[in-house]
Order: C-alpha cells, then structure tokens, then sequence
C-alpha cells in the first residue's frame, strides 16, 4: 500500500517537529537508525570472533575483538534500533588495544536475519538472551555501554540483573523514548500515536522508505559518511522487526524502575545551540533520569545523535574516561 503524499508529508512533519521541539535525537522514532553495514576485519585488530555457537544467542550476534579471554577487561557495546554493530567500529579500533569488546547487533537489524525477533516480543527476550550471554561466558560485571535503543537495553539490563553489570555508559538515550513527544507523555497517552507510527512504517513501500531516509538521516547525524551509513543500515533492516522494536520501545517506561536501579552510570548527551539553551537541553535529560542514583551526565558539544560520528575524538575521550573510572 502507497501512503498518501500528505499523510506521509504530515507524519514527518510531525517527527521533526517534536524532534526539533524536544531536542533528543535519540528518538526520532521511526528513523532511530545507525551504523555501517559492512562488517569486515580491521586491520589493525585482533581477528573478530563470531559467536555462532549452538548454545550461544538467537537475539543477536556478538563479534568479539581484542586480547584472548582474561588478557584485558571485557567490555559489551550495544548498538540502537535498525542499528549495526559498526557504528562502534572507529570507537572499537582504539579501544581494542587494552579491551575485549563484545559488539552486538540485534537479529533483524542492518542486514541480519530476524530470526525469533520476526515476531513477538524483542527487548525483554533480548535483556534475557544478553544475561546467559554474560553468564556463560563469565563476563558478570563487565561496563556495558548502550546507544540509543541500546542504552534502554543497557538499564533494562542492570535493572533485571544488576550483577552483570559494573557501569553503564548511556549514549542519548531517555529512559522514555515518548518525552520527545511531550514531557508529560505516558505510555497509555501514546499508544493510538505509537501504533499508527507502527502500521505506517510497516505500510510504506520500499521505494517511498528509501526516498524519506536522507532528510531523516541528517536530522540524527551531521557527518556525511554518517548519513549515508545510518541510512544504508536503516534500509538493510527488517521493516517488520524495525516497526515492532520501535512500538516496543515506545511502550517502555523505565522511571519508576530508576530509584532501583544503583550501578554507577553516566549518560552522553549531545548539544547544538540551535535546538535550544544549554539549561533546557540538560534539564531535559537530568529530569528523565530523576530519581536514579549514581548517575552523571555529559554533555558533547556540536553533535546530533550519533555522537560517535559527529565528534569522534569528544566520544572517544568520554568512553575511556567512563572505562577508566572506578580501575
């Protein structure tokens, strides 16, 4: 089914109106997208392991890179929605050194099959499926860093089982993707909205999807090559599985469940003068996390949502400082 011309033309109106309103790229919703699609070794790094193991995940896979088991801190990167794992891959080269990271990328996203995800549920199976993952292979308390869907991962994570993880690094994530709407949104207010949002994206031909990707892709990155790996990534992704994550996500509200959770985290934000004042923008995310202990935050200068491409060296030296904090 073709979307009608003004249907489609309202709803991205609508999203870059409360994206633009509300200042966190993080959740452009339908377009929360990320990274590059092409997973090949480095160069410069160890060989990536893939686990493929018959016992080991269905949710997603895992490539594993840097020091053998035991050599060097274990570190978990978890991308976002219709996001590949390269989104980490210039962060990854400079980490493996002295880490051993554990890059996931969630079935149906950026080229992967769906696997279990094509239906059903995806993030609690997904948090449940990360903490065997943790467990089998003896990685309990290991800094887990989230970006975007990810991050929601991350605390979904620490708040089911705390002893996985040592620290959380949140890359702009909220812990309710529906305060881009309206700050007072619940989950009940957004369900109707969530849901057309959900049939539309589904609805959308191929050809229709792919021509709205370039506006929505430099709405969330400022890089040009990070445009084009966010939309490339985005059209690799399983639409249904894209659609049902995102209503997932949207249905998720985690701050009552704040005050309980107590590992150490520290939440990325990034900041451009024109969506807004510093206070505004830092008050957006320092209320959204009200009430959670131990929690700090970051603000990164001149970068939308994909902070990582936008400003690399600013990123880096946030992660090594979270990663070295508490050693």
């Amino acid at each position: 089914m073709r979307i009608p011309g003004d249907v489609l033309l309202g709803l991205q109106r609508e999203i870059a109106m409360n994206l633009f309103r509300f200042i966190p790229k993080m959740a452009v919703l339908i377009f929360l997208l990320a990274g590059l699609l092409v997973m090949g070794e480095r160069a410069d790094c160890q060989k990536p392991v893939v686990v493929v193991a018959s016992a080991g995940p269905t949710r997603f896979s895992v490539v594993v890179e840097g020091p053998a088991a035991g050599k060097a801190p274990d570190v978990i990167l978890i991308p976002g929605l219709a996001s590949s794992r390269e989104v980490y891959a210039a962060e990854a080269k400079l980490l493996v050194p002295k880490y051993r990271l554990h890059l996931i990328q969630i079935a149906g996203f950026a080229g992967q099959p769906a696997g279990p995800n094509a239906s059903g549920p995806i993030l609690g199976p997904v948090v449940e499926e990360l903490h065997n993952y943790i467990v089998v292979n003896h990685l309990e308390h290991s800094p887990v860093i989230g970006h975007s869907m990810g991050g929601l991962l991350a605390l979904m994570l620490a708040d089911a089982h705390p002893g996985d993880v040592s620290k959380l690094l949140i890359v702009d994530t909220l812990p309710f993707y529906g305060l881009v709407f309206d700050p007072g949104a619940t989950v009940e207010a957004l369900h109707g909205q969530a849901q057309a949002m959900h049939d539309a994206l589904i609805a959308m031909p191929a050809d229709q999807f792919a021509a709205t990707q370039p506006t929505f892709s430099a709405r969330l990155v400022a890089s040009v090559e990070g445009q084009k790996a966010v939309s490339a990534s985005s059209l690799a992704s399983d639409r249904t599985v894209f659609a049902n994550a995102m209503l997932e996500d949207l249905s998720t509200d985690l701050r009552p469940r704040l005050a309980g959770i107590k590992t150490p985290a520290m939440v990325l934000y990034p900041y451009v003068a024109a969506q807004g004042t510093q206070a505004e923008v830092a008050a957006l995310y320092t209320n959204s996390y009200k009430g959670m202990p131990n929690v700090q935050f970051t603000k990164i200068d001149d970068s939308l949502h994909f902070i990582m491409y936008d400003q690399p060296a600013a990123f880096h030296a946030a992660v090594v400082r979270f990663l070295e904090q508490g050693q």
